[in-house]
């Protein structure tokens, strides 16, 4: 498969790991759009959250679990942060394997404009 997040998340290619655990992958994003900008991604590949069958729902569950000790992890969960998907083209996906993106460490500009 020549998917950029199970490169990564493969170590493959390198990336700044933040958290691991037996069903997600969670990383600083490259091109950050807030003080801390982590990437959150299933180890199993699902395209996007379209994508998801009744089987996968449990892959956001697990997703969101996973921001909760990001945010814990990096001080964050009580100032507060957001969390973000993408899906689709339309909508700013541009790596097509379903990831979440958590966003934080100082109040947020509107939604979708830089800081």
């Amino acid at each position: 498969m020549d998917c950029l997040f199970c490169k990564i998340m493969n170590g493959e290619i390198p990336s700044k790991k933040v958290y691991e655990d037996e069903n997600t992958y969670a990383f600083y994003d490259i091109a950050p759009m807030a003080p801390i900008h982590v990437l959150i991604i299933p180890k199993k590949h699902v395209e996007s959250a379209d994508a998801l069958s009744g089987d996968d729902l449990v892959l956001v569950q697990q997703l969101i679990f996973a921001a909760q000790k990001v945010a814990r992890q990096l001080g964050i969960e009580k100032s507060g942060y957001r969390l973000v998907f993408n899906n689709g083209k339309d909508a700013g996906q541009t790596v097509f394997h379903m990831h979440m993106h958590l966003l934080g460490g100082d109040a947020l500009a509107d939604f979708g404009t830089r800081k």
